[in-house]
């Protein structure tokens, strides 16, 4: 990793504003139904304090408030439940800045810590319905709370939010804590130098959201194991029958370029030979298994047996495993069992395997494997767009080395 982290400075009698990612789901009541993002930002945390910073200032967006100052997007909950992780007193502020927040944290002595009100309260957060002038004075108001920046949100890093990329213009010293220094060594360890055998597990729904990284990891890796809906439209262009099967009828010829580019790199694309099939997209559709091609009237919703033991045998013997989107309806129990089969395949494996998030780090939540996987990213975007060898800006933006 080219940039600082927090362990390359001195935090000692400093003031530090740290970014984190406490996007958590809420429930109707307000309770937090599941706080992995508060707890991967827990190790930061404890190490900001045991080097003897002069308190610390947490900052993060919930929900979609939309510039907007909403009660049910208060980060209260967070700070309640930072409260009983840390067993340590997390302040509450009424805002995220202003005169009030400021005597707040300038009150702030060794050991203290206190959690300021939603960034997405304010659209200057975004850069929504406000001027980049706007903008930028809110990113000083936000610098002005801190003598180091420390971002750990990994999950909003390809956003130039205020509190992600622009507050670092106007603070003396901006690194990554130690969960984005996590991330960035393991998705840069499997773009960079991986162990081979290579293989790259990629799935969900459409094949637009999947083309760059398909074309950037195909100098890289040795094999291609296909699922999800964005089978359909590669096996379609190949002039199969795949039912009612969802299909990008517009990227046909871009699923045929796909696949000779593979050829031609000499990389093995493997697209799912047996489905699982329903007569509606449903829990309770009628369901059966077929060979390569569907019949008219049914839709592919997971791969097949035959397929999963042909993905099984590549991933025993893969070195390093990258996985980003599941391999069917795994959100419904008929067509869940080979995105867990998967799952679980990956787990017992000794290949380092790195586990995109959004759905596929849902995935392996619900299958019960995440103890045994490599690392798990907590970005689905980030984790995607670093893939796809993009630039992000709330790294971008950090002090290099």
């Amino acid at each position: 990793m080219d940039k600082k982290s927090v362990r390359d400075v001195n935090l000692k009698g400093k003031r530090v504003l740290m970014r984190a990612d406490f996007n958590v789901p809420l429930d109707d009541q307000g309770n937090i139904t599941d706080d992995n993002r508060i707890q991967a930002a827990i190790p930061t945390i404890k190490y900001i304090m045991d080097s003897g910073a002069k308190g610390l200032v947490l900052m993060s967006h919930l929900g979609r408030p939309k510039g907007k100052r909403s009660p049910e997007f208060s980060l209260a909950p967070v700070a309640e439940r930072l409260n009983e992780l840390l067993d340590n007193e997390v302040q509450m502020a009424n805002d995220t800045v202003g005169d009030e927040v400021k005597t707040a944290v300038e009150g702030l002595q060794q050991g203290q810590i206190l959690m300021l009100e939603n960034t997405r309260f304010y659209p200057e957060e975004e850069g929504k319905k406000c001027t980049p002038e706007e903008q930028e004075k809110f990113a000083k108001q936000l610098a002005e709370l801190g003598d180091i920046f420390v971002n750990d949100a990994f999950g909003t890093a390809h956003r130039r939010h205020a509190s992600t990329a622009a507050v670092c213009d106007y603070i003396s010293e901006s690194v990554a804590g130690l969960l984005i220094e996590k991330e960035l060594t393991y998705l840069g360890e499997a773009t960079a130098k991986p162990k081979h055998p290579f293989v790259a597990v990629i799935g969900g729904a459409k094949v637009s959201g999947k083309l760059e990284v398909l074309r950037s990891l195909m100098e890289k890796v040795d094999t291609f194991l296909i699922g999800g809906g964005m089978a359909y439209t590669f096996l379609k262009a190949q002039g199969y029958q795949v039912g009612s099967s969802l299909v990008e009828e517009d990227l046909l010829d871009t699923a045929k370029e796909t696949l000779e580019a593979a050829e031609k790199a000499g990389v093995e694309f493997l697209l799912p030979c047996d489905h699982v099939i329903g007569d509606d997209f449903s829990a309770d559709a009628n369901t059966d298994t077929c060979g390569l091609e569907i019949p008219d009237g049914w839709m592919g919703l997971d791969i097949g047996p035959q397929t999963l033991k042909q993905y099984s045998d590549k991933l025993k013997s893969a070195e390093t495993v990258v996985w980003n989107g599941p391999m069917g309806c795994f959100e419904m129990e008929p067509f869940a069992k080979g995105t867990f089969d998967v799952c679980r395949t990956i787990a017992e494996s000794d290949a380092v395997s790195i586990i995109g998030g959004g759905d596929s780090a849902t995935a392996v939540k619900q299958s019960g494997y995440s103890e045994k996987m490599s690392h798990i990213s907590t970005g689905g975007g980030a984790s995607l767009e670093f893939l796809e060898g993009k630039a992000l800006p709330g790294i971008e933006a950090l002090d290099a080395k």
